[in-house]
């Protein structure tokens, strides 16, 4: 069963390990911002990076909304990691027009094994507990993996500007989404 769990020392070389499988690909969602994926095999740049996000769970940090990020492990190996995801609180003026409320990344080894849809479902409790009554998502427009993702989970269609599409899950049983932010 997928689960998620808050970045931790005891899968942090697995974490590694599933960012190195993106080799030159662009590297998403994995929450490494403003640190460099090549500096995290140093334990001192993995310290700073997860002190930096128990804060970030409570309040911005270097000019970055408050967001939660958890690693997507299967329970049938929990000691892998599966991919990451994360949930950012609220939006400002970039996130409501290109970033959203939620992103995510899962290793090239685990795509295709509805890891992402799973997870996904569980940050979605995760939001509503926040007390969000929708969540932004915004996915490449020639990404169909995460486009049918977007929809499975309720995905509303706002627009496609450009090389993005915009899509609103409404969180209420009203089925109708707001933009919360």
């Amino acid at each position: 069963m997928i689960t998620l769990v808050l970045p931790d020392h005891d899968r942090s070389g697995s974490w590694l390990e599933a960012m190195r499988e993106f080799d030159d690909d662009r590297l998403q969602g994995f929450a490494t911002f403003d640190f460099e994926g090549k500096d995290f095999g140093s334990r001192q740049v993995f310290e700073q990076w997860l002190d930096r996000e128990r804060r970030q769970r409570v309040a911005g940090q270097n000019g970055f909304v408050p967001a939660t990020v958890w690693w997507i492990i299967d329970d049938a190996q929990p000691g892998e990691v599966l991919g990451s995801i994360h949930l950012r609180h609220e939006l400002n003026d970039w996130l409501l027009a290109e970033g959203g409320h939620i992103g995510y990344g899962v290793r090239p080894s685990a795509r295709r094994h509805r890891v992402v849809t799973k997870a996904l479902h569980l940050v979605l409790e995760q939001a509503r507990k926040k007390g969000l009554t929708s969540v932004l998502m915004i996915c490449d427009a020639d990404n169909v993996a995460s486009r049918k993702t977007i929809i499975a989970a309720g995905g509303v269609l706002e627009n496609a500007p450009g090389e993005i599409e915009r899509y609103w899950i409404p969180l209420t049983d009203s089925g109708h989404a707001t933009q919360t932010e």
